[in-house]
């Protein structure tokens, strides 16, 4: 029993590597072949409805030249990601940020000291964006394209409302029941067999024998 329950456990482990080294591969090497940090994202507000619905899937290609970003009313201007300004940066994973990125289109931008400042604006809001912050990523409202993640490439309607489930508490408990019964279903059977198996094996007793003195 234990040594089928060992083989049962490696084959779990060796089939966990390779699922999220598949996964972990594909995703690093998007980011290589799209030039930025996060090659996915999900939209999770409606600032830019109805080119962007909540739940949608963008995929984002860094750019390595600011000039080439359009600007414009929509549907001229370029959707640009950029880290919310005055935010602290933090890592990412997969289809998560460390901080607060944001998705908004570029309408106007200019050039001060060599960097590109871009005026934004969500196609859902009434007025343009005005950025602040204290360092030199803000100038009259517009956002820096040091902060500048990519432009939106491509969109995946509804996909992007996976992610975003697994990141609320039912979402986590969803992972966590599924977890526990794959494990349930790789080692109960195993253990059942092996309870069957017991059973069937005739056990040896013990005669004790009355002798008349």
């Amino acid at each position: 029993m234990a040594k089928a329950l060992k083989n049962s456990y490696v084959q779990t482990i060796v089939l966990a590597i390779i699922l999220f080294g598949s996964v972990f591969g594909f995703f690093f090497g998007l980011r290589i072949v799209l030039r930025t940090e996060y090659p996915f994202l999900a939209v999770a507000s409606g600032s830019m409805i109805p080119t962007l619905q909540v739940g949608d899937l963008i995929v984002v290609q860094g750019v390595p030249d600011a000039k080439e970003i359009y600007v414009g009313p929509n549907p001229t201007g370029t959707m640009i990601v950029f880290h919310r300004p005055g935010y602290p940066r933090g890592g990412g994973f997969l289809f998560y940020a460390g901080d607060e990125l944001i998705v908004h289109r570029a309408i106007a931008k200019v050039e001060n000291n060599g960097i590109w400042y871009f005026q934004t604006k969500g196609d859902n809001n009434y007025s343009p964006d005005f950025w602040y912050s204290q360092d030199n990523t803000t100038l009259s409202g517009m956002v820096s394209s040091e902060l500048l993640v990519g432009r939106v490439v491509g969109v995946g309607p509804w996909i992007g409302n996976v992610p975003l489930f697994m990141r609320t508490t039912q979402g986590i408990i969803l992972i966590v029941s599924l977890f526990l019964l794959i494990i349930l279903i790789e080692y109960v059977p195993v253990i059942w067999e092996k309870r069957g198996e017991d059973e069937k094996t005739p056990t040896s007793q013990s005669l004790t024998v009355w002798r008349n003195h």
